[in-house]
């Protein structure tokens, strides 16, 4: 009996040890994201890239600008990086740093690069509306966002050029990697169609991409006048200045990515509208590329980043991310007849098409 005891009182500890563990991950888990962050900006992929093998501490250190007085806590950043499988060390070098897969995707040069993305999500502007979350559950504001800055992103951005500036940086590069999975892996959503409206598709880099690939295939992007004002389009690719809340130029499809999460079910409905009027009577579609939510996903980090962009959401501006009851809900309060959809075919993402 009393070894049973014993058993009972050394497992409740363990389970008392593991939840303290746990909550001190947690508490601090933002290290990873400001490592991160800190790699970007000094350029580490970039130069480990370009020296074309792996680079040891002191080789780092020499052909980074910091305080060599401060390789220690390189040292420090590094060693958490590569645990979070950013890079990793090649014992064979002399424990020297290499590149993984998901560092490469942070190359500047890079025609798919996510750092601008990373850089913007993680600017203070950003990360700041976060410790107001606890008061806007409280108070009668929009969303965190407002409650910190006193404006809506979409207010900030339009008179804040530094945001503005980085915000279209990031949905650029995001486009570029969507866009190159989009024009291989899913082809069949634009064969056949003569013209398109990339809703909200900012500098255009989605819509150059489709257009690229199909040259037979005319391009509008439609965004706010201080996010297309002064672009140049080309020979399949023009730029429209307007709200998608008022009209939206005639097209075989309206395409949304990244666009309807933004924004509340109310306010999708209004946006759904306005793309069932433009599209052609005959043939016409909405393809729209956003999450589906799943309440049980076997990947279960996958439901954890998902989860995140959910909280972003809310956070930020006055949207969310959907499961596919939800999606179909607000496709049938727009008028549409029927929809398609193919799951995760952009990872995270999916691709839907919307039918009259």
């Amino acid at each position: 009996m009393a070894s049973a005891n014993g058993v009972g009182v050394e497992s409740s500890r363990k389970e008392l040890l593991d939840a303290q563990a746990h909550v001190y991950n947690h508490t601090f888990n933002f290290i990873n994201s400001m490592s991160l962050n800190c790699a970007i900006q000094l350029g580490i992929p970039d130069i480990i890239h370009k020296h074309g093998k792996p680079m040891t501490l002191s080789q780092l250190a020499d052909a980074l600008p910091i305080n060599k007085a401060k390789s220690h806590g390189l040292f420090r950043v590094m060693r958490i990086l590569v645990h979070s499988k950013f890079f990793n060390k090649d014992v064979d070098e002399e424990e020297a740093y290499c590149l993984t897969q998901a560092s490469r995707l942070l190359l500047r040069d890079d025609p798919i690069s996510l750092a601008p993305y990373v850089i913007s999500m993680i600017d203070p502007i950003m990360m700041d509306p976060f410790h107001n979350l606890s008061e806007w559950l409280q108070d009668e504001c929009l969303n965190p966002f407002f409650t910190k800055h006193g404006k809506t992103f979409w207010e900030l951005a339009g008179v804040d050029q530094n945001l503005n500036k980085k915000f279209n940086e990031a949905m650029a590069c995001d486009a570029g990697f969507v866009t190159s999975i989009l024009t291989t892996d899913c082809r069949q959503v634009f064969e056949g169609l003569e013209s398109m409206v990339d809703v909200g598709g900012g500098t255009g880099e989605t819509a150059k991409g489709i257009a690229d690939a199909f040259p037979g295939l005319k391009c509008i992007v439609l965004d706010l006048p201080h996010v297309v004002g002064g672009l140049e389009g080309c020979e399949n690719l023009r730029f429209f200045s307007g709200d998608m809340f008022e009209s939206i130029p005639n097209a075989d499809a309206i395409f949304l990515k990244w666009i309807l999460h933004d924004w509340s079910d109310e306010d999708c409905v209004k946006i759904l509208k306005k793309c069932k009027e433009a599209i052609t009577p005959n043939g016409g579609k909405v393809i729209i590329v956003e999450m589906i939510l799943e309440d049980q996903i076997e990947d279960e980090k996958a439901t954890q980043t998902q989860f995140f962009f959910d909280v972003l959401m809310m956070v930020g501006l006055t949207g969310k991310q959907r499961s596919e009851k939800e999606w179909s809900q607000l496709f049938s309060a727009a008028g549409f007849g029927h929809y398609k959809m193919t799951p995760a075919a952009l990872g995270l993402r999916s691709v839907i098409e919307v039918f009259p």
